[in-house]
């Protein structure tokens, strides 16, 4: 079922798929609700799977406020409550959507299942930047800007595709050509990736405040996936995450940051054995 609902204003692009316990899967920045695909099928068989784009992704519209972390939590719990889903739910979050799916956690410890990370976004020192409404202003008048000279129609499904690529340990974009022009081939996705880019260190430091004031609710087990690719101090810094939020730590090899894509089977399995001991 693919639908869309306002939240907040904004319409958002939410695809429904599969039966029994709840799980929403959110991308990282730029990406879509399509790169998931791979993992969905070896979830529905056991999950209700709910994907959707932010506000400025995939087909959503483009976002009305600066993205922050409590209202990307905030969101999670109004689209399921949109769409008649207020049970319990495992939120997983590549990327960027790392910090978007332990804030859920934090903010909503009765409708949380479980958290998956995804090759998350680490920042263990992040501080607010200044003059966060001239950053807002900046963003979006690039995205403006780049979008009046038609850069995205011409160039953006390529740079999309080439983004994809080196994200990867091998293999290139599965995305039909047609898709990645209706998504990538307007402005839309750019603007909301300068958005939320801008206000990433902004996200972060606000993520850090909420683990002082909102404890990760006890009994909701968590899982680092990473990809180290080599660099053991990716593998350091995703290690200590999971240290710091008591979590079950998998490094999947080989895989790069698209893990979705490269490692659907790792993803997959950390969704289903949450909260068990995998050897």
């Amino acid at each position: 079922m693919s639908v869309f609902v306002r939240i907040g204003g904004v319409a958002h692009h939410v695809v429904v798929e599969g039966s029994g316990p709840v799980c929403v899967l959110s991308a990282g920045l730029a990406m879509s609700w399509f790169d998931w695909d791979p993992v969905v099928p070896l979830l529905t068989p056991h999950r209700t799977v709910v994907r959707f784009d932010r506000p400025g992704h995939g087909l959503s519209a483009p976002a009305a406020v600066a993205p922050d972390a409590a209202g990307e939590a905030h969101r999670v719990a109004a689209l399921l409550d949109a769409l008649g889903l207020p049970g319990p739910a495992v939120v997983v979050g590549h990327s960027i959507a790392g910090f978007h799916a332990e804030a859920f956690a934090r903010l909503y410890p009765d409708r949380a299942a479980g958290v998956v990370l995804v090759d998350s976004s680490v920042e263990e020192h992040a501080r607010t930047p200044a003059a966060p409404a001239l950053r807002t202003a900046a963003a979006r008048g690039l995205g403006a800007l780049v979008g009046a000279v038609g850069a995205p129609a011409a160039a953006g499904p390529a740079v999309r595709r080439a983004t994809v690529r080196l994200s990867r340990a091998s293999g290139g974009d599965p995305a039909p050509a047609a898709l990645l022009r209706r998504v990538y081939g307007t402005s839309r996705v750019l603007r909301g990736a300068l958005l939320e880019n801008t206000h990433y260190r902004a996200v972060a430091a606000e993520l850090l405040a909420l683990r002082e004031r909102f404890p990760m609710p006890a009994g909701v087990p968590v899982t680092v996936l990473a990809a180290p690719d080599g660099s053991a101090r990716w593998a350091g810094r995703q290690r200590a995450l999971a240290r710091r939020l008591g979590a079950r730590y998998e490094a999947v090899e080989p895989s790069g940051h698209l893990m979705m894509l490269d490692r659907p089977d790792a993803v997959a399995r950390a969704v289903l054995t949450l909260g068990q001991d995998v050897a």
